[in-house]
């Protein structure tokens, strides 16, 4: 059997590591559970979303369908009110 010395400093920097790695992992899991929550998209991204052109996009925006934030000639949409946008227009189909 080997035995191996390991310095008392390398071990609390292998802890520090793994509590880090644990707070990385935290903050990926909240983001999965919660993909859209209060995150700021920019015009393309909203457009992704919503697989719409920029056109209609800022249709719904003039139309007061989507609040918005801008800053200088920059839009921005939150994820969360995306997301209520395509809730408020779902259509369900009987029986499904």
């Amino acid at each position: 059997m080997k035995v191996t010395l390991v310095e008392e400093e390398m071990i609390n920097r292998l802890v520090n590591k793994i509590d880090q790695l644990e707070l990385k992992f935290e903050g990926i899991v909240k983001k999965a559970n919660y993909p859209l929550n209060e995150r700021w998209l920019n015009v393309e991204e909203a457009t992704q979303i919503l697989n719409c052109s920029k056109k209609v996009l800022f249709q719904y925006r003039d139309n007061f369908l989507i609040p918005y934030t801008q800053i200088n000639h920059k839009y921005f949409f939150k994820a969360s009110d995306i997301e209520k946008f395509l809730n408020s227009n779902y259509k369900p189909i009987r029986g499904f």
